[in-house]
């Protein structure tokens, strides 16, 4: 009858008999699929441990299943160290690498990742000792950083998570809620055309009627010279002529302070 320790013991010498022959044949799924099996729980316990919410729970299992095959590629069993000892801080390094660049809503420089937790610790620690919320002189000096370093670590790490557009806030008295996507405003364009064409409708009668008529076919009907020409009957140098004359006297009426004009 084989004992609870001789099955633990076999089973252990055959994971390491399918680490050597992955660790020769790279390309063999169905190993590489036993030792994912066989370090299933252990990968998701990992995880589970650095998961701040279900969201990137299951992105945790597989980059923590990367490091566990990273540790099977590089194990080297002549050392004398067992298999899981070597293979859970690689897993633990994979995952914080992770988190630390995959995880902020907004990209910060790398130099503030590291020293977040740092000053979350450090905190912890001067608090324990001093009986105090620690200052930031105290906590830059702990670090050995400057002042500013922690300050601005402290106020960048504010941006670990984003707030939705769609998140909820309250809209009056009586508990009405309206999404943060309804309070941006945006420019609207419509406004300036508006004014524009308030302002074009009073000085459109400063020019006369032939005029008004060539601005109309050169600049919204977007005729030619030539062609305005051939529909008033007269020439395209006396179309032209008399185009940058109506330009002109526009400028001027814009120009003009005369109530005549804009009252």
């Amino acid at each position: 009858m084989i004992t609870k320790s001789q099955a633990d013991h076999k089973g252990r010498d055959e994971v390491y008999q399918w680490i050597e022959f992955l660790q020769q044949n790279p390309e063999d799924k169905a190993t590489q699929e036993k030792i994912i099996l066989r370090y299933q729980n252990l990968v998701e316990s990992i995880a589970m441990k650095y998961s701040r919410n279900s969201m990137i729970h299951e992105d945790l299992v597989q980059v923590g299943m990367i490091g566990l095959l990273a540790a099977v590629r590089r194990y080297d069993a002549s050392f004398g160290k067992s298999f899981e000892s070597f293979a859970i801080p690689t897993m633990i390094g994979e995952i914080k690498r992770f988190i630390r660049d995959k995880t902020w809503s907004v990209h910060v420089p790398r130099r503030i990742k590291e020293l977040g937790p740092k000053i979350k610790k450090a905190v912890d620690v001067l608090t324990a000792t001093n009986q105090k919320s620690p200052t930031i002189k105290e906590i830059a000096v702990y670090l050995d950083a400057s002042e500013e370093e922690v300050l601005e670590t402290m106020e960048m790490s504010k941006s670990y998570n984003a707030l939705s557009v769609d998140k909820k806030v309250e809209a009056d008295s009586e508990g009405g809620t309206v999404a943060l996507i309804d309070l941006i405003g945006s420019e609207e364009g419509g406004y300036n055309t508006i004014d524009y064409k308030i302002i074009l409708e009073k000085i459109l009668p400063v020019l006369s009627e032939r005029e008004q008529q060539i601005l109309r076919f050169t600049y919204f009907e977007n005729l030619s010279q030539k062609e305005t020409g051939e529909k008033l009957g007269i020439s395209q140098m006396h179309v032209s002529r008399l185009q940058r004359r109506a330009l002109r006297r526009l400028r001027e009426a814009i120009q003009s302070k005369s109530s005549e004009v804009f009252d």
